[in-house]
């Protein structure tokens, strides 16, 4: 097979396996990941599978049934439910309660998934994926190590999918890259970002790399600056104690934000292999200027939201949300001007933002091009144009836009901004699959690609945490702005030479 062809398209149906979901008693396995093997199996992506939750919870097999059955109603993109589908699923998931600490239970899980795999004609392919919190990802990982469950042959293969977040800091993602190497191979391990599901965030290598039109331009000699903007319109719902350790800097830029970034700026890969792409993502991360200590200041900004109103509706302000503290110095929003320090970046601002209750929800990519070197309709005309964007928008309405100046009918030259629009929907005339589509089929497949690799957690880290060092002996507090406002004023400070954040 091509390699393009292989690494970029989900064609390839994988080898029967059995899924094995810890934590499976929450809401990611009823609204994303068993409804994303639905839509897998429906469009004959998957032959044959056996679902297995494993979790505290004590449930039985039917009553795990209906609760996948009530998710994939619900939330499926593929609705309304295929009944003769779901029938044929259903008495191929199972659960088995399962203490994360208890390495007893761990055994009584393999003679379960034994005898689950015997009674539907499984070869003994085994997919863990940990939706769980962080703190017992290792536990989990040990006991599977210790009850044989994870064994490093290829066939049948056992490979396991670890959620976000790997590691609140530098030391914690290398304590815990060590603890899971103790067990499993890397090859083994797939650190999964649901971003680099989306399909235009995939389509980020297709289009610099399948057109030549653009790739000759993606450098500092024509690009100007790069904004990232990741923005949602929810506060922190029920996840206040979660958030108040997180912050948006861990919960947004660190992971989603940064691949991203990554994607934007590598260098083209020697091939479609899965480390090849990997080595050049990891290479932006370790180019990207340090900032440390009093330079934070100068280079990162950091809000939180007051009070407001979104989308009409009156909302509250970080610190009244629940299980917030009322003194709170977290961060709901965050800037950061990046410098790359390579050849292809040198001098090209990279800004990146991400924040909760902003006025709408958009994740994007702004290309800002340098201005024509020699103002030939005189800076009057041209002054109030924004210049050549390409904006690549991830979510919602996945696509790409490019801004350009064109004269305006009549008998005057009169200069305005006009667009090139490619939109998903109605380019293709079908629905993009869902982020947990691709990468639960990959991760069959045994195809890393779309994951993160341990040196590649630890680099993000790297930059990440002496941010963090300088906030916790900083006495300056974040700026307050309004919910349903694009940020803090004080924001625009970071951006140079005449630029302003997008609106988008």
């Amino acid at each position: 097979m091509n390699p393009l062809r292989a690494q970029l398209s989900a064609d390839r149906t994988p080898a029967p396996a059995t899924v094995v979901i810890f934590g499976a008693s929450g809401d990611l396995t009823k609204r994303k990941l068993v409804p994303a093997l639905y839509n897998l199996m429906l469009e004959r992506h998957l032959s044959r599978i056996a679902i297995v939750g494993a979790s505290r919870s004590t449930l039985s097999d039917d009553a795990f049934r209906q609760r996948l059955e009530e998710g994939v109603d619900a939330y499926s993109r593929r609705r309304p439910i295929d009944r003769s589908l779901w029938d044929s699923m259903a008495p191929s998931i199972h659960y088995q309660p399962v203490d994360f600490a208890d390495p007893a239970m761990f055994r009584e899980l393999k003679t379960r998934l034994e005898a689950i795999e015997k009674e539907h004609n499984l070869p003994g392919n085994r997919l863990f994926y940990l939706s769980t919190p962080p703190s017992v990802f290792a536990p989990i990982i040990r006991n599977l190590g210790q009850a044989g469950l994870v064994n490093p042959g290829e066939d049948p293969f056992a490979r396991v999918v670890i959620e976000k977040p790997f590691g609140t800091d530098l030391a914690s993602a290398q304590s815990l890259n060590h603890q899971v190497h103790q067990v499993l191979e890397e090859r083994q391990i797939y650190r999964i970002d649901h971003y680099l599901g989306k399909e235009t965030v995939q389509n980020l290598l297709v289009f610099r790399y399948a057109n030549s039109i653009f790739e000759p331009m993606w450098n500092n000699k024509y690009v100007r600056s790069v904004q990232i903007t990741g923005a949602e319109t929810l506060g922190v719902e029920q996840r206040g104690s979660y958030f108040e350790k997180a912050g948006i800097l861990r919960d947004m830029v660190q992971n989603h934000l940064f691949q991203v970034l990554c994607l934007a700026a590598m260098e083209p890969p020697a091939s479609f292999d899965a480390d090849a792409v990997r080595d050049e993502k990891t290479k932006v991360l370790k180019a990207l200027r340090p900032v440390t200590g009093r330079d934070v200041d100068d280079f990162v900004l950091r809000g939180q939201y007051t009070k407001g109103s979104v989308l009409g509706r009156d909302v509250a302000g970080y610190r009244e949300e629940a299980n917030v503290d009322p003194e709170s110095r977290t961060e709901t929003y965050v800037a950061l001007k990046l410098g790359i320090d390579n050849w292809r970046w040198a001098g090209v601002p990279f800004y990146l933002r991400s924040a909760k209750r902003m006025p709408k929800k958009v994740t994007e990519i702004a290309v800002h091009f340098r201005p024509a070197p020699h103002r030939l309709f005189g800076d009057a005309r041209m002054a109030h144009l924004e210049g050549n964007v390409l904006a690549i928008r991830i979510q919602p309405d996945e696509g790409i836009t490019l801004t350009l100046g064109s004269k305006v009918p009549g008998q005057a030259i009169e200069i305005a901004p006009v667009s090139m629009e490619f939109r998903y929907a109605s380019s293709f005339g079908v629905e993009a699959p869902e982020a947990y589509e691709r990468l639960l089929l990959d991760a069959l497949n045994g195809e890393p690609t779309l994951f993160t690799r341990g040196d590649e957690v630890e680099a993000s880290w790297r930059f990440i945490t002496p941010i963090h060092e300088a906030w916790a002996e900083s006495e300056t507090a974040p700026f307050p702005y309004e919910a349903g406002s694009w940020g803090p004023p004080e924001a625009e400070a970071l951006l140079t030479d005449g630029m302003m954040w997008r609106k988008p």
